[in-house]
């Protein structure tokens, strides 16, 4: 196990097809399969919407987990950190804490925003812990799916 105070160092790339077959082969627990779209649905989103900005999270050459973000306009710019996928091997480790740290700093420098939000659905418990625990706090708004809204502000 993870020393709570040793960072971990993540490196975020891009999806390309150098990655994406090894991508795809990423999973979660069975229980936690109604909590996120496989990495290969939200590719083929990300290939429908162009907004979406798929990436892989690797430590060191290991790669860890996946996530999806973007940013839409309408009816104002809101900057969406759409999935995360810590792989059910890497799980427990730290890795979903130092992955939303490097996530949360790679959109605020992207976007020059300052809010991120995200949703997650309400029996969720470790995801909601998790970002609760990084900052995140629900707004009272529901997204077209029925999750909680949670937003971050810098």
């Amino acid at each position: 196990m993870k020393n709570e105070k040793e960072s971990i160092n993540l490196n975020i790339i891009k999806v390309d097809d150098k990655n994406r077959e090894q991508v795809k082969k990423l999973s979660v627990f069975e229980s936690q399969k109604n909590f996120i779209e496989s990495v290969s649905e939200c590719l083929e989103e990300a290939e429908k919407i162009d907004l979406w900005r798929p990436v892989c999270i690797y430590h060191g050459l290991k790669l860890v987990g996946f996530s999806m973000y973007g940013c839409f306009n309408e009816p104002f710019p809101k900057v969406w950190l759409d999935r995360l996928l810590i792989d059910e091997k890497y799980q427990g480790l730290g890795y979903g804490k130092a992955a939303m740290k490097s996530l949360i700093k790679r959109l605020k420098n992207e976007y020059r925003c300052k809010k991120i939000y995200l949703s997650v659905y309400e029996n969720n418990k470790t995801a909601i812990k998790l970002y609760e625990n990084i900052g995140f706090y629900f707004n009272g708004e529901y997204d077209t799916k029925g999750e909680k809204v949670m937003e971050y502000k810098f």
